[in-house]
């Protein structure tokens, strides 16, 4: 019979609390910060989320940014996409 060992990834599949997602992206105001913890992510859709805004895209080669952790980056990067008025 095969053991189960624990990974050092175990953790990442927790849903990510607020303390999480300040210590993964930094402090976030709550206009970012309740809609991203609305989506309920894991701690890893938060930390791909962040690879993918550090600008790492190479870790994720071709395939582009899916799910939560897309989402994710759609609210961090709304104010972005906004054209000024005028």
């Amino acid at each position: 019979m095969m053991q189960q060992r624990h990974s050092a990834d175990a953790g990442k599949h927790e849903f990510a609390t607020s303390d999480d997602v300040a210590r993964i992206l930094g402090n976030l105001d709550e206009t970012k910060m309740l809609p991203i913890l609305e989506l309920r992510p894991t701690i890893a859709d938060v930390e791909e989320a962040s690879v993918w805004l550090g600008g790492d895209r190479d870790v994720f080669g071709p395939v582009p940014l899916k799910g939560v952790a897309s989402r994710i980056v759609t609210i961090l990067t709304a104010d972005e996409e906004e054209e000024p008025p005028g």
